[in-house]
């Protein structure tokens, strides 16, 4: 619930300076009351970016006061949907169950779900990793269409506003371990063709470093994206791993 309605113009406007690569998907995930609004102006001023909801109701409609479907989502304007995010996780109590229906009804009111997974600081010092990632996955992905479009978004929570910053090398190792699983829920060409992102306290300063990362196809931004300067920086990381 950040960058309030009175900061979207100028953070449009700055966005709309940027040189967008072809290459590179740019995505802004706003609050419900804003996705029509940004995604108008983001036309309006040629902004070439897609709008993302930062989740999804698992039902396609009915008596289910403050929810909103995938279906809705998309006459906004959205394209794609974060579902599972490690604060919704930890602060709603969304289990992995929840998440892989939401997966599937997000893909089915025509978003593209980007399903976050992600290890706490007790699993992560246990060295069980790439096996609750994996589980995490399967539970998140059950019933999953593999014929879908699909993001998979690597969020270990104990690298998110901890001030414990996640190394190249676990980054590598962790994604690796999530594409060899992916393999197994699905095949190997859909595990090729999925892309996994990476989002655990993402900022400027380690951006270039993580993007040359091998397996990282982009990142999810937190708190660093509501700079637009900052984003800039992140965003031409990327462009420039790419």
């Amino acid at each position: 619930m950040n960058l309030p309605a009175s900061g979207i113009d100028h953070y449009l406007a700055a966005l709309a300076a940027w040189q967008i690569s072809d290459m590179v998907v740019l995505t802004v995930a706003p609050p419900f009351p804003f996705l029509s609004e940004i995604k108008a102006e983001a036309d309006v001023l040629g902004v070439r970016c897609e709008v993302a909801a930062q989740n999804c109701s698992e039902r396609p409609g009915g008596a289910l006061t403050g929810e909103v479907s995938a279906s809705m989502l998309r006459l906004t304007g959205a394209s794609t949907v974060i579902l599972g995010h490690s604060e919704r996780r930890a602060m709603f109590g969304e289990t992995s169950v929840r998440v892989a229906e939401k997966a599937v009804a997000a893909s089915a009111g025509g978003l593209i779900p980007i399903v976050c997974v992600g290890e706490a600081l007790e699993i992560r010092d246990s060295g069980d990793v790439s096996g609750f990632l994996c589980g995490q996955l399967q539970d998140s992905l059950s019933g999953f269409d593999p014929r879908q479009e699909l993001i998979v978004a690597y969020e270990p929570v104990w690298a998110i506003g901890t001030g414990r910053n996640a190394t190249p090398e676990v980054v590598a190792e962790a994604i690796a371990a999530m594409r060899e699983c992916l393999n197994t829920i699905f095949s190997e060409g859909k595990a090729g063709r999925t892309s996994i992102v990476y989002g655990g306290s993402v900022t400027a300063e380690n951006a270039s470093e993580l993007a040359a990362v091998a397996g990282v196809d982009g990142f999810l931004v937190g708190g660093a994206s509501l700079d637009a300067a900052e984003f800039r920086v992140i965003y031409d990381a990327v462009r420039k791993a790419i």
